[in-house]
């Protein structure tokens, strides 16, 4: 599958040029412009693009709206509405986040529609989107920026657009053999700083649950041994640190 942005009836360009931003940032390329404004390479389009200057944007296509609807599996978005099942122009609708979800192994090309930055898309274009997508917001402002939408927006589709190299999901936990080593320094840090005998088990056990739940680093792990095993000795040989 893959995904293309359009943007409709924009009238400043500086918008066009925040959402080519943010398709770049994740992980998008192409756009659709609907009736666009000019598009200036030296105007504010191109200076809000930062380096989708140098391909999203000039790359971007202008379409017709009949086109949109032909070849893509469209998505409008729009404010948060009063819509319910008996309404059915802007209802029923997903989140960003479920349109993420809902989207995941769909093989047809889809279309994220972005409208107006005044009044968005028009009912009677919306009527023709396969589906509709709003920005959860607070009910004292819910209308957001058109760039600021497209940005939340493309967001949550990063997890169908971009690899997430920077963020690996996997932790490196320290060997087993190191986690031990940390609880052994714990059990004698407790001794050294006096906890009474019947409550050390109790303090060794929150702290090997509590280190049970972090999955420490080797790092982390070597780290607090260190910190340990210094507070052992400022206890133990207080004349040293003076």
């Amino acid at each position: 599958m893959s995904i293309a942005v359009a943007v409709v009836d924009a009238s400043t360009p500086g918008n066009v040029g925040t959402i080519a931003r943010a398709m770049k940032n994740f992980g998008l390329s192409e756009l659709l412009l609907v009736d666009p404004p000019e598009l200036d390479e030296d105007g504010e389009a191109y200076g809000f693009a930062g380096q989708a200057r140098e391909d999203v944007l000039p790359n971007a296509r202008e379409v017709s709206f009949d086109e949109l609807v032909e070849r893509y599996h469209t998505v409008g978005t729009t404010a948060i509405t009063n819509d319910d099942e008996r309404r059915h122009v802007r209802y029923p609708f997903r989140t960003p986040r479920e349109l993420a979800d809902s989207l995941e192994g769909v093989e047809a090309d889809t279309c994220v529609v972005f409208g107006r930055e005044r009044v968005g898309l028009h009912n009677s274009e919306l009527e023709r989107m396969d589906e509709v997508c709003t920005i959860p917001a607070s009910a004292d402002y819910p209308v957001l920026n058109l760039g600021q939408a497209a940005t939340i927006v493309l967001y949550e589709l990063r997890t169908l657009t971009v690899e997430d190299h920077q963020h690996p999901t996997e932790i490196d936990r320290a060997p087993q053999s190191d986690v031990v080593g940390l609880h052994e320094q714990w059990a004698s840090f407790v001794e050294t700083a006096g906890i009474v005998e019947e409550r050390r088990q109790q303090t060794r056990r929150m702290f090997r649950r509590l280190m049970g739940r972090a999955h420490p680093t080797t790092r982390e792990v070597s780290t607090l041994r260190g910190i340990l095993r210094r507070a052992e000795n400022r206890i133990e040989h207080p004349d040293r640190y003076d």
